[in-house]
């Protein structure tokens, strides 16, 4: 059996992906998946890492606001497509599998014109404009949140299944993780980061808080993003260097591992690390990006938030009020009770089953 992965551009797009891949690995060893994915993203690190073949194709995504520069766009979906048909054509899939990013349409379309069975899925609660696209080439389309279904065309297409997440997100001990990590049982622990490119809003109130708190005995797991390490790292210099209480990361390959030894997550809405959280029984802080399609990420918190799972800040608040991130972090960490209730609310939210679901699913 062949099968064609297609995912890129951002973790969100490409975990769940490798995730529905290990499942079908699971019960088909024998399985060839190959990822296509573009030519520069960070899918072409995650997918070898994770033991599978990619090949890139060009795509790039529509400027909403530089209309010309959408003749590019224009340009590199049809390249891409031309790409996606003489790899399909050599690889002879059985079935194509898409996970979002901008390369997925043209391959769900390339892949539906060869007759080839295609699924996609959606992460968000908001349904973004290329699956709403793409649905009419998909056999069934996978969605995440109950709210999605009516948001497409044909909702009888739809299977709520959940996003599908890494395995290790759901065996891990939070005192074994504290051990590997060279923390106590005892140490509160608080993990901050702004998704897989970094958050400038994010980092400050990080930067803020670590030197506030350096003698207050939290200890704080700080990442970055690869494309502001550097910037904040000279901050941290100006200031004296970076405090003995933080831990500075551009990038970490173990998230699995410092988001369950952690106490509480400050973290971006994207929809995978939301489901990630949940997986993990984490308290969490969530600051959804303004700047994406839809306001999708409010609105993936605000599904956790209602739940009670997490604190919802918005960043036009956090801007209006400085005070506000450092206040509402401290708190929660020095509420043992309300962390525990906030942990028992995502267990009760948690989908670990998705990538069984799409499977069940898949008619493979």
């Amino acid at each position: 059996m062949n099968v064609i992965m297609s995912c890129g551009g951002t973790g969100g797009h490409i975990y769940p992906a490798i995730a529905i891949a290990d499942k079908i690995k699971e019960h088909h060893p024998d399985a060839n998946i190959l990822f296509i994915g573009t030519k520069k993203g960070m899918e072409n690190s995650l997918v070898p890492a994770a033991g599978y073949e990619i090949r890139g194709i060009d795509a790039s995504g529509i400027d909403r606001h530089h209309l010309v520069s959408n003749i590019k766009t224009l340009r590199d979906a049809m390249k891409g497509s031309q790409e996606a048909y003489h790899i399909m054509k050599d690889f002879k899939p059985d079935v194509a599998i898409g996970t979002g990013g901008y390369v997925t349409g043209s391959v769900i379309m390339t892949a539906s014109r060869l007759g080839v069975p295609c699924y996609i899925h959606e992460q968000n609660a908001v349904v973004g404009v290329s699956n709403k696209m793409l649905e009419r080439y998909a056999t069934k389309v996978f969605i995440s949140f109950e709210s999605s279904k009516d948001q497409f065309r044909h909702p009888e297409k739809t299977v709520l299944s959940g996003n599908p997440i890494r395995s290790a997100f759901k065996v891990l001990d939070k005192a074994q993780c504290r051990q590997e990590l060279g923390y106590s049982e005892e140490d509160r622990i608080l993990l901050i980061f702004g998704g897989s490119l970094g958050a400038e809003i994010i980092n400050k109130a990080a930067l803020s808080f670590s030197c506030e708190t350096a003698a207050d005995g939290i200890k704080l797991i700080f990442i970055t993003g690869r494309r502001y390490f550097d910037e904040i790292k000279a901050e941290y210099d100006a200031r004296g260097g970076v405090p003995e209480n933080t831990r500075l990361l551009p990038y970490a390959d173990n998230m699995p591992t410092l988001m369950c030894a952690s106490d509480l997550v400050v973290s971006r809405a994207g929809a995978i690390a939301v489901s990630e959280l949940l997986a993990c029984g984490k308290p969490s802080v969530l600051i959804p990006s303004p700047n994406v399609t839809n306001n999708h990420q409010f609105h993936n918190a605000k599904a956790v938030a209602d739940s009670g799972a997490a604190l919802l800040l918005q960043e036009s608040s956090m801007k209006d009020d400085p005070e506000l991130f450092s206040g509402s972090v401290i708190s929660l960490l020095e509420s043992p009770e309300r962390l525990n209730a906030m942990s028992e609310a995502a267990v009760k939210i948690a989908r670990l089953d998705a990538a069984d679901i799409i499977y069940q699913n898949l008619n493979i």
